[in-house]
This record gives structure tokens, sequence and C-alpha cells, in this order.
């Protein structure tokens, strides 16, 4: 499971440090792509291969299964770390989330997300005050 909460900067090349914590349950090889809420997501190839599979069974005749198809893969990267644990991230990628100098790299259990620093603090401020809907509405999930 991939948890946890890092900082760390990009470099002018655009390459990213991955934290060894969660390299190790990503594995040597993983898939970065766009992510809702201003945010990249991160797979491993297991995961990965569930959404596509997931996508497989969905109907292609319906407008917003192609859509959503396509912001997934469309965008997609296979990535591995080089020797000082960094990956790339496409200018593409950068720029869907508004990645500049600082990343924000969570664990969110089956997958991973990077997140720019200020966008990251703002969904949590907003987050903060609605805190008491949200659990609400887990409690209504039963979780």
């Amino acid at each position: 499971m991939l948890m946890g909460e890092f900082q760390h900067n990009l470099d002018t090349k655009g390459r990213l440090f991955m934290p060894a914590k969660l390299r190790e349950t990503l594995g040597k090889h993983f898939i970065v792509t766009k992510g809702l809420d201003g945010c990249l997501f991160v797979y491993t190839d297991t995961e990965w291969s569930k959404l596509q599979a997931k996508f497989a069974d969905s109907p292609m005749s319906n407008q917003n299964v192609r859509a959503v198809a396509r912001f997934f893969f469309g965008g997609a990267v296979d990535t591995e770390p080089d020797k000082q644990g960094r990956i790339m991230l496409p200018q593409s990628l950068r720029t869907h989330a508004n990645l500049n100098k600082v990343a924000i790299i969570l664990g969110v259990g089956s997958r991973a997300e990077i997140w720019d620093i200020d966008r990251w603090n703002a969904y949590n401020a907003k987050v903060g005050e609605d805190v008491n809907d949200i659990v609400g509405q887990l409690v209504d999930l039963g979780i």
C-alpha cells in the first residue's frame, strides 16, 4: 500500500525524485498520467493493467468512457527511476499539474499522486473547510 507525504524539488530538466519508500511499492517501472483535481496519478504496472481492463470492458459507444480514456491514457508515460531515484516528467504532465519547482508526492493507497505545492496547499485549505461534509459522505459509504 502506498502512503505518506513527501516534498521534493523538480530540477531544471523536469526530473523529480521519487521517495524510496514509495519506489519500494511502485517497483522499478511505473506509469504516470494526468490525474484529477489538477495533480498527476502514478500507478504500478498491476494497477495500470486493472484500470486498462475496466476500460476494455466499458462500452466505447459511451462518449464519457471515450473522453475519460483519452484523458488517462493519452498523456500517460512509462517511467522508471534513474540511479538517483528521479523520474522524468514530460512538459505536458508538468503543465497539467502546474509543476514548476516544489512538488508534493503522496501515497494514496493503490496509487501515488504528484501535486504542485501551491495547488496542494489550496486543496488542503478547501478540504479543511469541508471536512464535516466529507466525513458525512464517508459515513454514508460505510467507511
